[in-house]
């Protein structure tokens, strides 16, 4: 199964009249953050596949679409109806049926300022917590815990930086540890350089920056790790 990955960028290769022809092998999209919605819708509906997404630290007009914690009022109700196709799993789980897919979703990026969308590491670490009863559901009936980790920001210490902004979570190194989900996939990291590493496996878990876009070709039966 190939899933499409995209970040941070809207990237000419994907935004395309070409974009079906590219990735017409592609069963499902993953977005970690940091595009504009319609720029997801556009892949939505020029794919016609489903697309999961994170919000990341910009891009944040949507936010309270999605998570009614930040929807302040302002939003009208045409607004408040708007999904562009995408289906939203920050701090959220979704099996996708069709391709006996779990993912997990936790967007955002490490507080550095006061904007929206920022977490420290004991609020990342709490919002992982509260998902143990779904993950333990999905191991007894599903027999793993997850496929698919979805974030915006890194783990540290793996692809990160060390200015306030990108540095990564480390509760992501705990949860990969425990949870084993078979990859972590993120943004929030720009790529400039193509000799940059991108992939990094750490225990169980391949470690993806998937900045601009990533074709992934998802095998269950791979296994990675130290």
């Amino acid at each position: 199964m190939k899933i499409l990955c995209i970040a941070d960028h809207v990237d000419p290769i994907v935004y395309s009249n070409a974009i079906k022809e590219r990735f017409k092998c592609v069963s499902l999209v993953l977005s970690a953050g940091d595009l504009p919605m319609d720029y997801l819708g556009f892949v939505v509906s020029s794919l016609n596949k489903p697309l999961y997404f994170v919000f990341g630290n910009h891009n944040l007009k949507y936010l309270g679409v999605f998570n009614k914690r930040f929807d302040k009022g302002l939003l009208t109700n045409s607004l408040r109806n708007t999904t562009f196709g995408s289906i939203y799993v920050g701090f959220n789980m979704k099996y996708d049926k069709k391709n006996d897919l779990i993912i997990m979703g936790l967007g955002g990026c490490k507080k550095y300022n006061k904007a929206e969308n920022q977490h420290t590491e004991l609020q990342m670490y709490l919002s992982m917590i509260r998902m143990i009863p779904r993950l333990v559901f999905n191991k007894i009936f599903r027999g793993r815990y997850l496929d698919i980790l979805l974030t915006h920001a890194a783990p540290r210490g793996i692809h990160d930086k060390e200015d306030p902004c990108h540095v990564g979570f480390k509760s992501f190194l705990w949860f990969m540890r425990k949870f084993k989900p078979k990859y972590l996939l993120h943004g929030h990291i720009h790529l400039y350089n193509k000799n940059e590493k991108k992939i990094t496996d750490y225990h169980n878990t391949r470690v993806i920056n998937v900045y601009d876009h990533y074709v992934l070709d998802f095998n269950r039966e791979d296994s990675f790790g130290q």
